[in-house]
């Protein structure tokens, strides 16, 4: 067995044993149970997997890219979020997290193996460039992202204002992927949209991001409106990723009075309990929430909150599907794990990152034109402004 194939095999089992103590146990305490006796097996499984490769492949492979493959797949296999990173990988992650950076407007996910775009944010270089939810990926400056962590995929697309990256983006109901070039920038963040319908009594609310300043002015304009006189709010969270949990909780208590939020919780992760702290609730108005494919994360904690405390209609697609949280984890060889530790959950205990946030009024988007100066029509927004009319002021 070469000196190869035996550092394949044991970074593997490194990273399998990693996996099943972490958290359970301290350097110099061994316990034998039934989840770590089920782990040896597993290693034997992989030691004769990688044999086979080593000695019946049609040519002498790379064991050490091998290795990283198996790996890789290994953590994604858990969720999009969970990663391997090879030392020079963690090495320049480090580096990367230190320094300040522009982007192009996108946020990115995976799906289907390849890097997938949530959404895209307004009048960014990739708004301008059409590219919208759903988009796929196919390859960042000729590597196929189907072989990246999403750590690196994000990694990748960021860098020094004034700066370019290609890649390969892959369009539906399109044959052949776009070679697209965008230059990277710093760009501010999109104001708060603003807007009334139906002669002032209809206040609607776009957040674009969920971050604490944000949250902020939504607060101060709903406070505004109280003294006003209450009107009903269109709250529009279609493509609503970027921010935090945290300010979805926030968001979502200035609309509930009393009830649970969200939960938190992981096989080693302490449960915790999002409630809505009657001191932070400003109205009760009628409310109606907007969502799409592109609602992901801080987003859809709001959308689950209403719904399932049945404060509001939800109105649109299904929601993208995220929510979690993640820890780093240092390798004695200097790679690393980002490992989802913890997973937000609805009050009525949905976990948002494996089933989303299914509107109680499901409406598709617009019909493609072949005119792209030729809008689509809004028929989430026609609908939602139709159900809030009905509800009493």
């Amino acid at each position: 067995m070469s000196r190869t194939f035996k550092r394949a095999v044991f970074a593997v089992s490194i990273l399998l044993v990693a996996l099943v103590f972490l958290g359970g146990m301290g350097p110099s305490r061994v316990r034998a149970d039934s989840q770590q006796d089920g782990a040896y097996p597993e290693m034997e499984v992989y030691s004769e997997v990688l044999k086979k490769v080593q000695t019946d492949y049609v040519v002498d492979p790379n064991m050490t890219k091998v290795t990283v493959g198996a790996l890789h797949g290994l953590l994604e296999s858990l969720d999009p979020n969970s990663s391997y990173l090879t030392p020079e990988e963690y090495k320049a992650y480090k580096q990367h997290t230190n320094e300040g950076v522009a982007q192009v407007g996108l946020n990115i996910s995976k799906r289907y193996g390849y890097a997938t775009v949530v959404s895209v944010e307004p009048g960014s270089p990739a708004d301008k460039q059409n590219i919208e939810d759903g988009d796929i990926l196919e390859a960042i400056e000729g590597h196929s992202t189907r072989e990246m962590s999403l750590v690196m995929i994000r990694l990748l697309l960021e860098g020094k204002p004034g700066t370019s990256v290609t890649f390969s983006l892959v369009r539906p109901r399109k044959a052949e992927p776009d070679k697209i070039t965008l230059t990277r920038g710093a760009s501010p963040a999109p104001p708060l949209g603003l807007t009334e319908y139906e002669s002032n009594s209809i206040l609607y609310l776009k957040p674009v991001i969920l971050n604490k300043e944000r949250v902020n002015e939504i607060a101060t304009r709903l406070k505004e409106m109280k003294k006003n006189g209450n009107k009903k709010i269109l709250l529009d969270l279609r493509d609503v990723a970027e921010g935090d949990e945290e300010q979805g909780v926030r968001l979502a208590n200035l609309f509930l009075e009393a009830g649970t939020i969200a939960t938190l919780s992981g096989q080693k992760y302490p449960y915790e309990a999002f409630n809505a702290d009657t001191s932070k609730f400003i109205t009760g108005a009628p409310l109606v929430v907007l969502v799409n494919h592109g609602t992901s994360g801080p987003g859809e904690i709001v959308a689950a909150a209403v719904l399932d405390n049945k404060r509001a209609d939800v109105v649109g697609d299904r929601t993208f599907g995220e929510g979690s949280v993640q820890k780093t984890m240092e390798l004695p060889d200097g790679a690393a794990l980002i490992l989802s530790v913890a997973k937000y959950s609805s009050p009525l205990g949905k976990k948002i990152q494996d089933e989303a946030v299914t509107p109680n009024i499901v409406v598709a988007t617009g019909q493609d034109t072949d005119d792209q100066k030729t809008p689509k029509p809004d028929d989430q927004l026609t609908k939602a402004l139709d159900v809030l009319k009905q509800k009493s002021a």
